[in-house]
């Protein structure tokens, strides 16, 4: 998937790299069908089940310029709807007649409106990435967006009405890790009743192996090699963080560039895989309760990529 700039605050999307699994094209028409009923989709899962990219791509199936947003702790109401920004100075100067020079000077605020705001106006796909990441208060102005497709706008905007109706296309797609993650808050029971939350687990092996093959040029079997050694150090449950398809593909990119083969008897390729996925699996910096998830990557590596033999 690749991100490009656009005009204003929108993005446009390629993702002509995009792998489109079976699982993924369920995920996707049933997100598609919820966002044609009039509701806001939720994606939750933990990290690495491609949760921005999959709002991506159901943003595209959708055909509408994209505003995405960022959760962050120091995001404000302001922020997702806009605010003053500068100053407009105007002076008038009269010297109809000419004994007399009248000055008239005043200073005005420039209102500049932010993403939320552009994309209520003018019907724009909304993606709240990581939103639980932004505190509940920041997100109060979701409310009426959502349930009576209004938005509440400040005074100091000058406009003659402050309010504004959202247009018939807007539509909104969230994610979020879950809520026992560090950072994360606990959102609003009145915001998650007004979408619908779909439960993202990691991929099936097939999704992985084309993902993984996909994003680094390998072939198929040595793409499979890795996301087997992966979902197995995955399915022991003794890891402190799951393994992802992120990890494969951490691996996959590594080797491609430096030229080495998926076999377990280079050194190099142990050491790869076993730095990756040994980053990711723990935050642990204890040498010893480090050495057993580091063998059995080892065990799992002589299982699966054992060349010529």
């Amino acid at each position: 998937m690749i991100i490009k700039e656009a005009s204003n605050f929108n993005i446009a999307i390629d993702q002509s790299d995009f792998i489109e699994s079976d699982y993924i094209k369920g995920i996707t028409n049933r997100a598609l069908a919820y966002i044609k009923a009039g509701f806001a989709v939720h994606l939750r899962g933990s990290s690495g089940t491609g949760k921005t990219a999959l709002a991506m791509h159901i943003s595209e199936k959708l055909g509408r310029p994209v505003m995405l947003i960022h959760g962050d702790d120091e995001l404000s109401t302001s922020d997702l709807i806009g605010g003053r920004c500068g100053f407009r100075v105007r002076k008038v100067m009269d010297n109809f007649i000419k004994s007399v020079l009248k000055t008239e000077e005043d200073m005005l605020q420039h209102w500049i409106d932010s993403r939320l705001t552009v994309a209520c106006k003018y019907g724009y796909t909304l993606i709240y990435d990581e939103f639980t990441r932004s505190r509940p208060e920041a997100n109060n102005i979701l409310l009426p967006v959502l349930q009576e497709q209004i938005l509440d706008l400040p005074i100091i905007r000058n406009e003659k009405e402050h309010y504004m109706k959202v247009h018939p296309q807007f539509t909104a797609i969230f994610t979020s890790n879950p809520e026992e993650y560090a950072g994360v808050y606990r959102s609003q029971d009145a915001l998650r009743d007004r979408m619908i939350t779909i439960d993202l687990d990691y991929f099936d092996k097939e999704t992985e192996v084309l993902i993984t093959r996909n994003k680094s040029s390998l072939s198929l079997d040595d793409a499979e090699c890795i996301v087997n050694i992966v979902r197995d150090l995955r399915a022991t449950g003794k890891c402190e963080f799951a393994p992802t398809v992120r990890g494969c593909i951490m691996i996959a990119k590594s080797i491609n560039v430096m030229g080495i083969p998926v076999d377990a008897q280079n050194d190099t390729f142990c050491q790869i895989c076993t730095e990756v996925l040994g980053s990711e699996i723990t935050r642990s910096c204890n040498i010893d309760s480090r050495r057993p998830l580091k063998d059995h990557i080892y065990t799992l590596i002589q299982t699966y990529c054992r060349k010529g033999e």
